[in-house]
């Protein structure tokens, strides 16, 4: 199973970061790529809401759609999200851990077993291209958790 694992130190508290986070619908604001999620069901941020969300994936595949479902939360620490599509389940877990002044956001993402070209691509694209994208993804969270 393919997985990328990437932390960012932020100069906030939990409270500041986590409604960036925990609001799908606001991951568009801090994603580098294009990115929208609309609430389908449930309330923003919680157990069991689910989304429709449209974004890109590499390498061309622009207008991608998911469904998205929390599948756990502990406010201001944790939230899961798994996104469905053609190829299964995408694991997404933030974790949000206090360090001093700072806080620690770690992001966790889980691949399926994947089919056709992706069973090639994802093992080899996820280490360079994933991994690079999520950082700077988590750079923007932390521009806009800071105010910035």
């Amino acid at each position: 199973m393919t997985q990328l694992l990437v932390s960012q130190k932020v100069s906030a508290p939990a409270l500041a970061i986590w409604p960036w986070i925990a609001d799908i619908t606001k991951h568009g604001q801090w994603s580098p790529k294009p990115f929208e999620a609309k609430l389908t069901s449930g309330e923003s941020g919680g157990l069991g809401s689910t989304y429709s969300s449209i974004g890109f994936v590499p390498p061309t595949e622009k207008d991608h759609k998911n469904t998205v479902e929390i599948i756990e939360v502990i406010s201001n620490t944790k939230i899961v999200f798994r996104a469905h599509d053609e190829n299964g389940y995408f694991t997404n877990t933030f974790t949000l851990k206090a360090m001093g002044a700072e806080t620690e956001v770690t992001f966790h993402h889980q691949f399926p077993s994947m089919k056709g070209i992706g069973r090639i691509l994802a093992p080899l694209l996820v280490p360079i291209v994933g991994k690079r994208d999520a950082k700077y993804r988590l750079t923007l969270l932390k521009e806009r958790a800071e105010g910035r």
